[in-house]
Order: structure tokens, then sequence, then C-alpha cells
């Protein structure tokens, strides 16, 4: 009896008229974006690209600017890319914004956009219900602190007041050029007297109301 030959494991083909199955993608979103912040040229970023590097961070956006700065280009440019299901992850918070009102709303915008903020240095994802209460108490916080810096701004222009600080801007005159002002109008114009204070008409005569002073333009008498 001759032995069979071992078959061949030939590899599988597609049958005719059948659709090759489709090929599984990630979703879309889900991505994490970090942002990295220092407050000169001088100071080194390696401990917070690291940190976001290890968190699986890509791209990673900088800026070199304070704290207080209006202008963050790097920050701009990774919110404008982030979608739903994104993360920006940060450091610490104290990287992200000038002050918590300024986190919460870019906590908002995040949230707006479906996305989340992750503090590796804190701990939290507004993502989950952990992170959902962290920022609500954040939200606490910076309501009470605008409430606090209302009071101290208040508080501070009555303790002016009371020492007879005068606020706004400063008088372009001074009361004894009004008064030497209120005894040349006697003689000279209006216009000449109030290009002599290097100001206009309709101030030297808003001067010389709130003094009581009441003098006659020379030139418009004739």
């Amino acid at each position: 009896m001759t032995p069979e030959k071992p078959r061949k494991c030939l590899p599988l083909r597609a049958k005719r008229g059948v659709p090759p199955a489709p090929v599984t993608r990630p979703p879309m979103g889900g991505r994490r974006i970090g942002y990295v912040r220092v407050s000169t040229c001088e100071q080194n970023t390696d401990l917070q690209y690291d940190a976001l590097t290890k968190a699986g961070c890509d791209p990673i956006y900088e800026d070199r600017i304070t704290g207080v700065s209006m202008v963050r280009d790097g920050l701009d440019r990774a919110l404008a890319e982030i979608g739903k299901g994104d993360k920006l992850i940060v450091w610490r918070l104290d990287r992200l914004g000038r002050s918590i009102p300024h986190i919460m709303t870019i906590v908002a915008e995040l949230a707006d956009k479906g996305a989340s903020l992750v503090s590796i240095g804190e701990g939290f994802d507004t993502g989950n219900e952990a992170g959902e209460l962290y920022s609500t108490i954040l939200a606490m916080i910076a309501h009470v602190e605008r409430r606090m810096i209302v009071a101290r701004t208040k508080a501070g222009l009555d303790a002016a007041k009371a020492r007879g600080v005068r606020l706004g801007a400063k008088p372009k005159m001074q009361p004894c050029q009004i008064a030497e002002a209120a005894q040349l109008m006697r003689t000279e114009t209006a216009e000449t007297v109030a290009h002599r204070y290097a100001v206009s008409r309709a101030t030297l005569f808003r001067h010389l109301r709130s003094a009581s002073v009441n003098v006659a333009d020379p030139a418009r008498a004739n």
C-alpha cells in the first residue's frame, strides 16, 4: 500500500463574489494632548515633558511666558486641536491657568467639546466622577475668590476715600492754577488762558465751574 503524500497548507483565498472583511480601525478621539509652560527661557521643561511623554501625550504644545500673560499661542493651538473624547494633560494645574477662574474657563471649553482635563500632579481627570467633583470644588473656590477680590477692592476704595485720596484720573489743573486762570480770564480770552495751561477750552471752564468761579469770556463779551 502506497502511503499518502502530506498535503500542503495553502493560504485561504477569498471566495469569488464575497467582499473582504472590513479593516478595524481605532475609534476617533481619545487622543492625549499635552501642554507645557515655563515662565522664562532659562527654566527647564524636561520634568514636564518626561511626565507628559510617560502619560502617552502626542503632540505636546509649549509656551514660555509668565502665568499672567494673556497671549498663549501654545495653549491656543492645543485647545484648537482637541476634539471629542480627547484629553488635555498638564503636569500641574498651575502650568495651565493664571487663576482658578481661568482654569475653570478652560475646563468649560473642554467640556463643550466633549473633552476633559487631566492633571498629573493633582491626580484627577474631569472626565470621570472624581474629576467632576474636583472641578465642582474648583468652581466653588473660584466663585469665592471672585467675591473676595470684589470685597477687597471695595474696601481699598473706601479706605482711600476716607483718607481724602482723590480717585480716578489726575486733574489737569491744580487749585492754584484754577485761581490764577480765573484772574487771567478778566483780561484774556478763554483760548489764550487754556493754551497757557495746555488744556482745552471746555476743560478750562469745567475746572472753573468745579471751583464755583463764574467768569465771562472777554472775546464773547465783545
